[in-house]
């Protein structure tokens, strides 16, 4: 039974447009929202605990000061200006480290990871390099370049070095063979190679290890001023533990945390915008 001209000349509803953007939006904002939420009562709890055992003395003020009066401190720190100079004296080392360690770790990692001789010769006196601490080089170190600032920048680069390296190297070595052959089928050139598939598939890898190299740095930075310096975040540990002033040390050591989370947190959010291809392309 055929259906009438007319009804055959209906037009067919248009399809409705999927918006599933907005929806995953809305859903990575609420999701974020409960992530915060329930990032918050364990240090509020600890903040309590801390007031609570100041306020009724369960342990000596001259140990842990009271809460208020560490934000007493760290606002004097900050109103003189002492607590900035040193904050920028410990970036700027990190700086000079950081970017030192993770160029010469970037350079190393991609030559043993394209190149099968470099790797033969280099990685397992690598391996062994690696497994020394960043403080075990100190006292050698220290006879040859004395205590300055050489010092502090090479131990802070070899902190930053080791991870970078080690995550570029694995990074471009487990490059999946499939997109390797698909790449063979389309007769790319080895330059179009490593930049269409190599690189582009190691980045996260090699991301991780730039964000663990700065972590690593800082904490090096750290161990290092606590160990030979007269400035920096960690002279002002060991100077305010050296007049027995606690709130001066937990001052220091919030300002530590912070900015050491900030650190990752900026690189986050930089890593999040230069692998935002990777989520479109699903």
């Amino acid at each position: 039974m055929s259906l009438p001209a007319s009804s055959a000349a209906l037009p067919l509803p248009a399809a409705r447009p999927d918006t599933p953007a907005p929806t995953a939006r809305r859903s990575a904002w609420r999701q974020r929202g409960i992530d915060l939420l329930l990032s918050w009562p364990f240090p509020l709890a600890v903040l309590l605990l801390w007031q609570l055992g100041a306020q009724f003395e369960l342990i000596p003020p001259q140990i842990l000061p009271a809460p208020l009066v560490v934000a007493q401190t760290f606002a004097d720190l900050w109103g003189t200006g002492e607590l900035q100079d040193h904050l920028l004296i410990s970036l700027g080392r990190v700086l000079y480290g950081f970017s030192l360690g993770t160029s010469l770790g970037l350079l190393l990692g991609v030559s043993m990871g394209l190149s099968p001789a470099v790797r033969d010769y280099l990685y397992p006196t690598f391996r062994l390099f690696a497994q020394v601490p960043s403080l075990g080089w100190l006292p050698l170190l220290m006879m040859i370049v004395g205590i300055d600032e050489a010092l502090k920048i090479i131990l802070i680069s070899k902190a930053a070095f080791v991870p970078v390296t080690i995550n570029t190297y694995n990074g471009l070595r487990n490059v999946p063979t499939s997109l390797i052959e698909v790449s063979r089928v389309f007769r790319f050139t080895r330059w179009q190679l490593l930049r269409r598939v190599v690189f582009p598939s190691a980045f996260p890898t090699i991301w991780n290890g730039i964000r663990y190299g700065l972590t690593h740095a800082w904490l090096a930075l750290v161990a290092v001023e606590l160990l030979a310096s007269s400035e920096g975040l960690g002279f002002l540990i060991v100077y305010g533990r050296q007049l027995f002033q606690l709130d001066v040390v937990l001052a220091a050591v919030v300002v530590v945390g912070a900015i050491g989370f900030a650190l990752d947190k900026v690189l986050s959010v930089i890593e999040t915008r230069l692998l935002r291809w990777r989520r479109e392309s699903f």
